[in-house]
């Protein structure tokens, strides 16, 4: 007798749309060549609803009678983690953990589970790509370790599925998601529809059972996790671990958040003991900063309710080439293109006849507008090659026309700066006028506001 033929459908990778036929454009997402062809899933056993993923049935309720309250949390030990968590684990959430392979992600995880062991909660950690062998000699580097973390090697979802439900954790760590498969998909594990099935399956343990957990996403070469993109739809929160291989510094940052800010970000140093906690990160991004040189700018960035320093370096050469050569690394390199028009079309500097290089030194990424002032700062000091003041510190929004934008918080950063010592403060007019500071903080600084880029050249 002749064996069903699998009926086929085609998944969009960035939105999960799905179609059957091949289109050259998404309906419903306008990505384009984003099809993929994979067999249809079938219905979950019922062995899988009955167990871990059996959700009870629910009547539709009032919208004035939903009661509101602080969601319980779990305090990891790791307060730069819980930072960028929004104050701790929720219980019953999904988190997605992304990151370029080899940046820290399992190990982060791992330090995290024995932090929560030793807390007394009990941890199950579900490797997909390890043995417990090679588990075991990468967390002895991390120190030891409680009898309630416990460890399984698997793939099968259902054999993961019955674990959940006959140990009953309280947190639950998956890496990755893209070597997970439930067998009633055809596809590969990693595919589309394997991807997504699986974490499906797992958001519907952790709502029914409460537990809290954690799934490792591979990013592809455009750092975005691998897989369609309503992965990320899916889960409460999407944390990406970033940072310079060759750097030592790591940088956590929550690009999705229900459960709290989106702003935050959490720094770590890498080590041979694992991971360590940066609790002033402004002291160690100006670690190694080069004194009286030129092009070499110190400016404040705000990470969710944390002023960090930072340095900014330029170097303006004059060009070999009919068209310049332009680099930014760490920021926008649109908004370089965009700071140099401003300079060459309000000051009268010929900034097309010169290459330019941009670079927030630590490894750090930053988009914030306040970064302006220091970048143009740095590129006016690089042309002149003239040292900026290693005292002072810059920081403003820079319009099309020149103007000095006011900034957010602008208190909180004189203040961070005032605490490493630096002597000056130029910043937007309207700030300075109205800066809410404290005042022994300000003692000993000097606040210079200006209102366009023509008085940051008297003031340099």
């Amino acid at each position: 007798m002749a064996k069903a033929k699998k009926k086929m459908v085609f998944f969009c990778k960035e939105c999960g749309y799905e179609s059957p036929k091949w289109q050259g454009q998404c309906p419903m997402c306008h990505e384009w060549d984003t099809f993929v062809e994979e067999p249809v899933a079938k219905p979950a056993r019922s062995g899988m609803r009955e167990g871990a993923g059996k959700i009870k049935s629910s009547e539709p309720s009032k919208f004035v009678e939903v009661k509101t309250g602080e969601e319980e949390r779990i305090y990891t030990g790791i307060n730069e983690l819980d930072r960028v968590l929004g104050g701790g684990i929720v219980v019953g959430s999904l988190v997605l953990v992304g990151g370029d392979p080899g940046i820290g992600k399992s190990t982060l995880l791992l330090q995290m589970c024995r932090e929560l062991s030793d807390a007394g909660k009990k941890v199950l950690y579900v490797s997909g790509e390890e043995s417990p062998k090679q588990i075991k000699m990468r967390g002895e580097r991390l120190g030891n370790f409680s009898e309630n973390l416990y460890i399984l090697c698997e793939t099968d979802l259902d054999i993961i599925a019955e674990s959940i439900e006959s140990l009953k954790p309280e947190i639950v760590i998956i890496d990755s998601i893209q070597t997970m498969y439930h067998e009633e998909v055809g596809s590969a594990p990693g595919s589309v529809g394997q991807v997504r099935e699986a974490t499906g399956i797992l958001m519907r343990i952790a709502k029914s059972m409460q537990i809290a957990m954690f799934i490792v996403g591979h990013v592809t070469k455009e750092g975005v996790v691998a897989g369609p993109r309503v992965l990320e739809h899916m889960v409460d929160t999407v944390l990406y671990f970033e940072g310079d291989g060759g750097a030592s510094y790591r940088f956590l940052r929550a690009v999705k958040n229900r459960f709290g800010s989106t702003n935050e970000i959490g720094v770590f140093e890498m080590r041979s003991d694992g991971l360590r906690e940066v609790l002033n990160p402004s002291e160690y991004m100006l670690q190694g900063k080069p004194e009286n040189e030129s092009g070499s700018v110190v400016t404040c960035s705000i990470e969710g309710t944390r002023p960090i320093l930072v340095e900014v370096q330029a170097l303006v050469c004059q060009t070999n080439f009919n068209m310049p050569r332009r680099t930014a690394a760490g920021t926008d390199y649109n908004r370089v293109n965009l700071l140099m028009a401003v300079i060459e079309k309000r000051i009268g500097i010929r900034m097309g006849e010169y290459d330019a290089y941009i670079n927030v030194a630590g490894g750090m990424k930053i988009t914030e507008p306040a970064l302006d002032l220091g970048i143009v700062a740095a590129l006016l000091s690089s042309y002149k090659n003239q040292a900026f003041d290693s005292k002072t510190i810059c920081f403003g929004e820079v319009g099309l026309v020149g103007e000095i934008r006011a900034v957010n918080l602008a208190g909180q950063r004189v203040s961070e700066a005032a605490k490493l010592g630096f002597e000056r403060c130029i910043m937007p007019k309207v700030n300075s006028i109205n800066i809410n500071c404290d005042a022994d903080a300000l003692k000993g600084m000097k606040i210079i506001g200006i209102s366009s880029i023509y008085e940051l050249l008297e003031v340099i």
